[in-house]
């Protein structure tokens, strides 16, 4: 399954990220917890270059606790301030604050003795489509201060918000990059929604994202839907039958059953799945 998203505006706002770069302190990267590093783009490394660096592990609720503490430790080892958090409830927010000014603190400390006072850390948050940021701000600032919506590209210019005397934000559009070299990240892209679901096969997508799970989390499978087969495709007529997605003269109706499983698996309702995981110590 081939799968390739990069719409004109990532274009455009990948270029006004550039020019913004220049005069931010600090940069905040949601990453989905689920897929913590496959939800990074790799251009956002080059671009916060001698910046700070928070990630948030966002959507942290809906990913195996056992390997959020896992990926916490993998990101802190690479040098990263890592927090996990959930935007939509506000779970772990409280935290941010306080990182926000350790991870700032050699530039707070030379504006200090430049006698430059309270002049507040300029934050850029990133992230991919649909991986939460307008969600965060909002829950961040106490209110509604941008746009959110439950599909990738709600998000479309750069927009400034003020928060407190200590920190601006500057939310911008999730961008993806022009091409996935790996088709397994687009894959768990769109597994959990940060790829246009206009542009692909739900069938074929329901039917990886089994594969997936029959090996992982058979479980939680089971447990759902009653699923004992390791075949995708039957495993998805299983689904059919056990939530009674049924045509006209009692044909199963795999395209309905392939929109409930992904719907299912994205909000939570198959339990807390990670779809990758770190590499051991010593691993490449």
């Amino acid at each position: 399954m081939n799968i390739q998203w990069y719409p004109g505006h990532m274009t455009k706002a990948k270029r006004a990220m550039k020019e913004d770069i220049k005069l931010i302190d600090l940069v905040i990267e949601l990453v989905d917890a689920r897929v913590p590093l496959g939800s990074r783009n790799p251009d956002i490394d080059e671009l916060a270059k001698n910046k700070g660096r928070i990630i948030l592990l966002n959507k942290s609720d809906l990913a195996d606790e056992r390997y959020n503490e896992k990926w916490t430790a993998w990101f802190q080892e690479k040098g990263f301030h890592v927090i996990k958090v959930n935007a939509r409830s506000g779970m772990g927010l409280k935290q941010i604050q306080p990182l926000v000014q350790e991870a700032c603190r050699e530039k707070i400390e030379r504006d200090r003795k430049r006698g430059i006072l309270n002049r507040p850390v300029r934050t850029m948050v990133v992230g991919i489509p649909n991986v939460g940021k307008s969600t965060f701000i909002n829950s961040f600032a106490g209110k509604a201060c941008t746009k959110t919506g439950n599909k990738p590209g709600v998000t479309k210019g750069n927009q400034w918000i003020r928060l407190n005397k200590t920190l601006e934000l500057l939310d911008t559009p999730g961008i993806l990059w022009p091409r996935f070299e790996d088709q397994e990240v687009g894959l768990k892209l769109a597994f959990i929604g940060s790829i246009n679901d206009e542009i692909i096969d739900k069938e074929e997508l329901a039917a990886e994202l089994l594969k997936f799970l029959i090996k992982h989390y058979g479980r939680n499978l089971n447990e759902r839907y009653g699923i004992e087969t390791e075949d995708p495709y039957e495993a998805l007529r299983e689904v059919a039958q056990a939530r009674s997605c049924l045509l006209k003269g009692n044909e199963l109706d795999t395209k309905k059953a392939a929109n409930l499983l992904l719907d299912d698996f994205r909000s939570g309702k198959l339990g807390r799945i990670t779809l990758e995981f770190p590499e051991a110590p010593g691993e490449k």
